[in-house]
Order: C-alpha cells, then sequence, then structure tokens
C-alpha cells in the first residue's frame, strides 16, 4: 500500500516496542546531566542506587569477588545459579525470616529486574489483568512487556501509600497478578501486619473460588529493601503471616539495596516451584544469569553472620541518620506553613515528601502550574532534583515527591534544605 496515497505512516518496529514507554526517571536524569555539563551544581536525590564512595559494598563480599575471579571461577553457571547460592539463601532465608525453602525453590538472576519480568511473563497471559497499586516501580512497563493489562489502584497518603484489601478487591477477579513491594520503591514505606494479612486472606479466597475452574491468581512480592528497616519498623511478608499463600507467592529479593551493591547484579527469587521452574526456563533464553564469580562471593559472604550484621548495622545507621535528618527539615519547613509535608522513614533509602507549589509566581511572574512545573522549578532554582510520583503512576496532579538518600553526604542536608526553604520563599 503506498503510505503517500493513504497519508498514513507505517510503523517501523513491533506494537510492542512502539507502546512501550521509556522511563521518566532516565529522562530526568538525562535533565541533570545536562546541568552538571554546563557546570551548574545539582543535587541529585533522584536515583534509587549508592554513591560507592560514600556507600561501598561490604570488603569481605569485594574480595570473595576478586577471589573468585583469580580463581577462574569464569565459566557458565547453571540457569539457575550455583548450587553454593541457592543453599546459603535457603539457610539465610529461614534464619532471617523464617521462611523454609529448599535449594530447589530459589532461581538466581542478574539482579531482580530479569526475575520480576520472568514472573510476569510466566504467570500472564496476554490481554490478562496485572493489578498493583500506584505509586509503584515499574509495574506497568512490565505489564506492557507480557502483553497484559494494566489495572492500577490508587493508594493514598493516609495509608502510606500502602494498599489496602479494599483498594484491590473489586478488581481481583480478573486479575492474573498482584504486584506488590513492601518496603515500598519509591516510598520507603511498609506494609502494616494486618493490611498485607487481609490482602493475603483476599487472595486465598480468591483461589478457593477459581479451584478447577482457571488458573490462580498470584502475588509478585518485591522485598528487595526488607533488610533495611529501621526503628521499630518491622517487615512482613505473606506467607509468615498467611501460610497458605506459599503456593502463590513469587518473592522478589537480591544484594542489590541491603547491601549497597546495585552493579553487583546478583538476585534471586523463590516460591513455587511449578513458577520458579518456568521462569528459570524464560531466563535461560535470555541468559540473564548472575556472573558466576559474584554468585560465589554472595554464597560466601551471606554465610559469614558476623560480616553480614556487622556491615548491615553500619549501613543502616548511615542511612537512617540522612532520612531523619531530611524528615526533620522538612516536617520544621511544614511547621512553618510551607508548602511541603513529609511521611516519616521506615525503611529502604527512600523519603516520601510532598511539595505543593501549583499556583504560585516566580519572580518573573511565570506560574507554576503543573508538577512537572514544579519538578523544573527545583531543578533550575534550587538546584535540587527528585522524582515526581507522576514518574511512578500516579495522577498527574500529584505533589508528592521520592528523595533518595543513596547519594547524599550527610554535611550538605542543611544546605539542600535551606535552598530549597529560599527556592520557595521566592514565590509569591
Amino acid at each position: 500500500m503506498d503510505n503517500t496515497t493513504t497519508g498514513i505512516e507505517m510503523r517501523k518496529a513491533s506494537l510492542l516496542a512502539t507502546e512501550l514507554k521509556g522511563s521518566e526517571i532516565i529522562k530526568l536524569a538525562g535533565e541533570i546531566k545536562d546541568k552538571i555539563k554546563a557546570g551548574q551544581t545539582i543535587y541529585n536525590f533522584t536515583i534509587g542506587d549508592f554513591d560507592p564512595k560514600i556507600f561501598p559494598i561490604p570488603q569481605v563480599l569485594e574480595d570473595e569477588i576478586i577471589n573468585a575471579y583469580k580463581a577462574k571461577q569464569t565459566n557458565y553457571p547453571p540457569s539457575n545459579g550455583i548450587l553454593e547460592l541457592r543453599q546459603s539463601l535457603s539457610a539465610f532465608i529461614e534464619k532471617k525470616q523464617g521462611l523454609k525453602y529448599s535449594p530447589l525453590e530459589f532461581l538466581i538472576a542478574g539482579g531482580g529486574r530479569p526475575l520480576i519480568y520472568a514472573a510476569f511473563q510466566a504467570i500472564l497471559d496476554p490481554e490478562e489483568n496485572a493489578l498493583f497499586p500506584v505509586p509503584s516501580w515499574n509495574n506497568n512497563h512490565y505489564t506492557t512487556l507480557s502483553r497484559g493489562k494494566q489495572v492500577s489502584v490508587v493508594a493514598s497518603a493516609k495509608n502510606n501509600f500502602m494498599p489496602s484489601a479494599a483498594d484491590l478487591k473489586p478488581h481481583i477477579a480478573d486479575a492474573g497478578i498482584i504486584a506488590l513491594c513492601s518496603p515500598l520503591n519509591p516510598t520507603g514505606t511498609v506494609f502494616p501486619k494486618e493490611q498485607l494479612k487481609d490482602i493475603c486472606e483476599l487472595v486465598i479466597a480468591e483461589n478457593q473460588r477459581r479451584a478447577g475452574i482457571r488458573k490462580p491468581l498470584y502475588v509478585i512480592y518485591d522485598q528487595i529493601y526488607w533488610q533495611l528497616c529501621f526503628g521499630d519498623t518491622k517487615h512482613h511478608d505473606p506467607v509468615s503471616l498467611v501460610p497458605e499463600m506459599r503456593d502463590y507467592t513469587i518473592y522478589i529479593d537480591g544484594i542489590s539495596k541491603a547491601y549497597g551493591a546495585t552493579g553487583v547484579r546478583v538476585g534471586w527469587s523463590f516460591g513455587p516451584p511449578t513458577i520458579i521452574d518456568k521462569m528459570k526456563s524464560i531466563l535461560g533464553h535470555l541468559g540473564a544469569w548472575a556472573p558466576k564469580p559474584e554468585q560465589v562471593a554472595t554464597a560466601k559472604f551471606l554465610n559469614n553472620e558476623v560480616e553480614v550484621d556487622k556491615y548491615l548495622h553500619n549501613f543502616k545507621a548511615e542511612l537512617n541518620d540522612r532520612l531523619q535528618a531530611f524528615y526533620e527539615s522538612f516536617k520544621t519547613m511544614h511547621n512553618d506553613g510551607l508548602p511541603v509535608d513529609v511521611i516519616a522513614p521506615q525503611a529502604a533509602i527512600y523519603l516520601t515528601v510532598k511539595i505543593d507549589l501549583v499556583g504560585r509566581k516566580t519572580d518573573s511572574g511565570h506560574e507554576i502550574k503543573t508538577v512537572q512545573d514544579t519538578t523544573a522549578y527545583l531543578l533550575d532554582e534550587a538546584g535540587i532534583a527528585l522524582v515526581p510520583f507522576t514518574a511512578f503512576g500516579a495522577e498527574a496532579g500529584n505533589p508528592w515527591y521520592r528523595l533518595s538518600v543513596g547519594t547524599s553526604k550527610k554535611e550538605e542536608i542543611k544546605l539542600v534544605t535551606d535552598k530549597l526553604r529560599n527556592a520557595i520563599n521566592r514565590l509569591t
């Protein structure tokens, strides 16, 4: 067919590739890099990563990685991960969480992302609904990649942005997957025990209804930040609360966040063998394995309980100090009547902050009309880069932001919050 005759421009890529959206966070990161190249000082709190100069990986882990390379452990690992690591993880999860899973029920991959992708692919049929709360990280993209349908429910600030059973219940009958995360990226908040238990009981009731009729409803439970809970905050998981969830829960975990090892790329999933085995087949075709030396090193490191606990103690203290310092500054600004708010930090590396500047005017008379305008104003006038919850699926006017402390220096926090205060005070 002649395109010039029809006036229709033919697609040059697959429908999937055409519909898949790029990351808003990566787009924002590009803008930040351009400003830094232009000589501007930018305080970048957007990335869910760590500055290795501030937060290096455990020395024991680093040493074991080097030793594994020196020992020529550089051939292909087994497609489900080396046995030593799966054995180590089985013992680690039982000791730390009280969850009993055999090494055969674990799958190792190059970080958490391939595992989440494989779980979606192993469970979700084309056009089947994937149910998840917003804000949340990347579930919309994994749904698109699986050719499923997105069904998102809006979680509210009053529940610390953690979804309730009531939020999910209207959509559960048509869902193939519920994707949950606790501690949650982007908020750093966690599921209260009863709130998660209610969701699990909802899933069990739905699967009893489906028995013998259709495939079960599964929960993908991303707990990659679970070891970074602060103070009295407790991490809860589906199977510990409701043992019947064992047949329907696929856990996602790894060393990326709890040990500052985002670039080391060792993640794991564990759950029902029927799904884990399918995920293994999918990732086997992709070759998304964690490098063998890193697997060998991670197994030895996690077996070293003294070093694990020592690292976590210091790491968590440093993260919590930063989160608390930012929290106190935002709380003071809120009490002083500035249009900001904040949720007390609970876990992970994130602080949930509200900066609502819509309707205010700059010195030049420019009105801030959107969240995007607010984000740009903070970047241009205060040199502060934050990620709006709109990048995590929240509605267009949502004024909440994620502040990540993984690259922050404690001595700069007062300077940064003073810059923010001054920038807000200049608005009318």
